[in-house]
């Protein structure tokens, strides 16, 4: 479920750009990517993919509580929520509307600016009852293309190490960068689909 309201991007990362759902006797239907995965997105809901989505706080939890309640999900072994960055409106509604039993997961990157925000998004979920899971440090680092010595772009230290030990959680795993895992989300193309480096691969194997 995917839930930033006025950028959504999943769609385009999953090869559906453009496509619309439908609904019937009050419920939505998602879309099935495969047999194992459905979507839902706000982005499949509005008549054009250029047109603003221009809402107040109130409208906001009212359509992320109809996305929740009226799509027929079936069956589901997990419903993972995508939420814009941040203590706003989304993630709020989430949290109010999801219930015991659901757990964030929070992604930073390495620098302090960065970590300052997530800092936030953690005593924001401790303060609603919503358990953190993990942190996943993302854009860590690159490889070099021509010695393959590691570069950390953003600073020698690892953020995410630092936020984990800082507030108890588990560093769930640290992501390079690598630019075929924007390219492949360009082409709507799952990293298990792109010609990603070894290390990618690892990385999401220890997420």
């Amino acid at each position: 479920l995917d839930v930033d309201l006025h950028g959504p991007s999943i769609p385009r990362m999953i090869g559906l750009p453009g496509q619309k759902c439908f609904g019937m006797e009050n419920q939505i239907m998602p879309l099935s990517i495969s047999e194992n995965l459905k979507v839902m997105s706000i982005a499949f809901l509005i008549p054009d993919d250029t047109q603003a989505v221009i809402w107040r706080g109130p409208m906001k939890y009212a359509v992320i509580q109809q996305l929740l309640a009226d799509t027929e999900w079936g069956e589901l072994d997990y419903l993972v929520i995508d939420a814009p960055p941040g203590t706003g409106d989304e993630p709020l509604s989430v949290a109010q509307l999801v219930g015991s039993g659901a757990g964030a997961v929070v992604v930073t990157t390495p620098q302090k600016v960065a970590i300052e925000d997530v800092r936030r998004c953690i005593t924001f979920c401790q303060q609603l009852h919503l358990s953190v899971w993990g942190i996943i440090e993302n854009m860590a680092w690159l490889a070099c293309p021509h010695c393959q010595e590691t570069i950390r772009l953003f600073g020698e230290t690892s953020g995410g190490s630092q936020l984990a030990k800082e507030t108890g959680l588990d560093l769930l795993g640290s992501l390079p960068i690598d630019p075929q895992i924007a390219d492949g989300a360009d082409a709507g193309l799952a990293i298990a689909d792109c010609p990603v480096s070894a290390p990618v691969h690892q990385a999401m194997e220890q997420i």
